[in-house]
């Protein structure tokens, strides 16, 4: 079990360290990383590898993290949304991974649920941090953000994190089973 604990924790240091550089690949470029949206891919992989505490924890820091050392994405309200949504997906895809037959089929519905669970999470916390601000967030701008700006980014995720989890699975390495 120590040994078990101690992977884990060593899956989740290198799920924050991918957390805080794939957005570079972005080039810092706010309307590409929105679209790719990097950071969630391993917090995604935290949840499937590691299982739902390590990705709830791995998924809340990770945008905080980001903000504080290199100012992206914005703490407020941006940083602070997504802490929430990234907590989200660890959660849940490390939830449902755990809960739900190991097949294949069920890798995409794990990721796809822990997507839609996210967003919705997302959205939550925009309208109260919007509230809080006093400014408006709509429905559409809900949309916007969770689905039609994301898209290039929801299939990039759909497409990769199955091959990651499908290979990882093929050699062993994956500890949340």
């Amino acid at each position: 079990m120590k040994k078990n604990n101690s992977m884990k924790l060593t899956y989740s240091a290198v799920c924050v360290a991918l957390a805080m550089v794939l957005p570079l690949l972005t080039g810092q470029i706010p309307q590409i990383g929105s679209a790719l949206s990097p950071m969630h891919i391993p917090v995604f992989l935290c949840g499937f590898l590691c299982g739902w505490p390590w990705g709830l924890v791995v998924g809340f820091i990770c945008p905080l993290l980001r903000s504080v050392i290199f100012g992206m994405p914005p703490i407020f309200p941006t940083a602070t949304a997504m802490a929430f949504e990234l907590a989200a997906y660890g959660f849940l895809s490390g939830l449902l991974y755990k809960r739900l037959p190991k097949t294949t089929a069920n890798i995409y519905v794990t990721l796809i649920a822990a997507m839609i669970g996210g967003r919705i999470v997302w959205g939550i916390v925009r309208y109260i941090l919007a509230g809080v601000q006093g400014s408006e967030f709509t429905f559409a701008a809900f949309l916007a953000g969770a689905v039609t700006n994301a898209i290039p980014g929801i299939i990039l995720h759909i497409v990769l994190i199955p091959l990651i989890i499908l290979a990882l699975k093929k050699a062993d390495l994956v500890l949340n089973e």
